[in-house]
């Protein structure tokens, strides 16, 4: 006879910066199992290992508020630290409360199917684990699902190819290698200058080019660092009152109230202000307004003019059809200046796109290019991509991927209707990325707990929201981004970046203190929008 399956209260999938803390805050009253599939914790930091993979939120505020003697002894070496600091910072994380012993590594999640008879869900793992549980907290991240081209050939290759979140761990000797990047997000941009150090030659490949500024990271000031210790408080908080979780400057004018000259001024302090994203908030219109936009958009193509010599190239380089912003603007370390040298080379494949691999190398519609190992940084099947690589059945046998089939449906971000006692943090509809992830999930766990122990309490085993509910968030979400320009490029916000996916804009764009005002206020409204029984 089969061996009964394990009973816990929670499962939480993932172990990621969300999945940490889930463990830690609900673990507190009730039985918690972690399933991660990685060997590790760190979610995005541990898979993420590439050359120059770094943060583009201050190290300051990209950690975790809930513990201040943790705020108090962790010293970050940089302002924007790199993944090994982070994936550190996590390891300590996990340590320091011990929390490694409610997590199952390198488990992961075949199947979950809701039992209606008894209110729980049953979780199959890949490897013929099999759990009963309560609830369900999906930790599983917004960039967590690899989207790996389907070119025909890839077994022909007769080097190595590589995807930026799945690099191997310790040192790769390039010193004679010819390396092809695929991409020009924002991993590519981190990688790309440091990958042509230490390469023969390197060969971009670009199909749609990228805005990028500057990072300024250095190292961390002891006083920057001794004031945000001593004021911690004071800034969560400050933090969660911000349309991003982030403390930055926000403008008070729009473009148009000021002359070229000052707008130049402006964008050029915004450029080097060695503050990530100061761009994008230069002017109070800049989201909003597409001639505000071109402004930025045109400043930001003028410094790539400077910085890159060979004008055709530097032409290239130059997004022209698409709003700054729109697509999650990159951070870079010399990613312009590198194709000033002279072991690198860019490839447009917009109108000559990549075709296959070959023996030697890549091909494209109109050349061949020999190379020794290929890297793929191309992104993520985003929000979704996670959850629809499970097999997820609720009630009534509703498949989630049926229910996702033209576009990803929520309410807050939280619930989908039909799948009860399933909760997602950072999920579709959410703020997701353009929220400062560590601060804003670590609000969405506790909003989480918050709604098991009312459950509870109020003497329910089931909670689940509507169709209609999930309609009003939509016209919500979809209200929020009709008043800007994200909605005007092809990107992983609206999952335009994946062959074939539909749906429509996967991110809540109203700003994190609204999300968290209008969730709060269906909680506090009789769980408006909710059915618990």
């Amino acid at each position: 006879m089969a061996n009964a399956p394990e009973q816990s209260d929670v499962v939480i999938i993932g172990a990621g910066f969300s999945g940490l803390y889930a463990v830690h805050k609900l673990r507190q009253t009730h039985k918690v199992v972690c399933l991660e599939a990685g060997d590790g914790v760190g979610g995005t930091w541990y898979w993420n290992r590439y050359p120059g993979a770094r943060v583009d939120i201050k190290s300051v505020e990209y950690s975790y508020g809930f513990d201040e003697d943790l705020q108090q002894e962790w010293h970050w070496p940089e302002v924007f630290s790199a993944q090994p600091d982070l994936e550190r910072y996590a390891n300590h994380v996990a340590d320091r409360f011990d929390l490694r012993k409610n997590i199952r590594f390198s488990t992961t999640v075949a199947a979950l199917k809701f039992d209606e008879s008894t209110d729980r869900w049953h979780v199959q793992t890949a490897d013929g684990g099999r759990l009963v549980c309560k609830y369900v907290v999906a930790a599983t991240g917004a960039l967590s699902a690899p989207n790996t081209p389907d070119w025909p050939g890839r077994e022909e290759f007769q080097g190595e190819i590589f995807h930026t979140s799945r690099w191997p761990e310790g040192p790769l000797d390039l010193s004679d290698k010819r390396v092809g990047i695929i991409g020009t997000g924002s991993t590519a941009i981190q990688a790309a200058p440091i990958l042509a150090e230490q390469c023969k030659h390197l060969t971009v490949f670009q199909r749609t080019p990228a805005y990028s500024m500057p990072s300024g990271n250095r190292p961390m000031d002891p006083e920057h660092e001794r004031d945000w210790k001593d004021n911690y408080a004071d800034r969560r908080a400050q933090m969660l009152d911000t349309y991003g979780v982030s403390i930055i400057d926000y403008p008070a004018k729009s473009a148009h109230e000021y002359s070229p000259q000052e707008q130049r001024e402006i964008l050029e302090a915004g450029w080097n202000s060695k503050s990530a994203f100061q761009l994008m908030v230069a002017f109070t219109d800049v989201m909003t307004d597409r001639a505000a936009n071109e402004v930025v958009c045109e400043f930001a193509r003028s410094k790539i003019r400077e910085i890159v010599k060979d004008p055709q190239t530097a032409e290239k380089l130059c997004p022209k059809d698409y709003p700054i912003g729109a697509k999650r603007l990159c951070i870079d370390n010399g990613y312009y200046e590198m194709f000033n040298r002279d072991n690198v080379s860019l490839v447009d494949v917009k109108d000559a796109p990549i075709e296959a691999f070959t023996a030697n190398g890549l091909r494209t519609a109109d050349a061949s290019y020999d190379l020794d190992v290929i890297v793929t940084a191309t992104g993520f099947d985003a929000v979704t991509g996670a959850l629809t690589r499970i097999e997820i059945e609720g009630v009534d046998g509703t498949k989630l991927t049926d229910k996702w089939r033209d576009g990803p449906t929520s309410y807050f971000g939280y619930m989908v209707a039909g799948f009860p006692n399933f909760f997602m943090v950072h999920g579709p509809l959410t703020p997701a990325a353009l929220a400062q992830m560590i601060t804003a999930g670590e609000w969405q766990v506790d909003f989480i707990a918050g709604m098991i122990k009312d459950l509870e309490n109020d003497g329910f085993s089931r909670i689940d929201t509507t169709s209609e509910a999930e309609q009003s968030w939509a016209a919500e979400v979809d209200g929020a981004a009709s008043h800007t320009v994200y909605d005007q490029a092809q990107s992983w916000y609206n999952g335009k970046n994946i062959d074939g996916k539909k749906g429509g804009f996967m991110i809540y764009v109203g700003g994190f203190p609204r999300y968290c005002e209008l969730s709060t206020n269906a909680v506090r409204n009789g769980y408006e929008g909710f059915v618990r029984q």
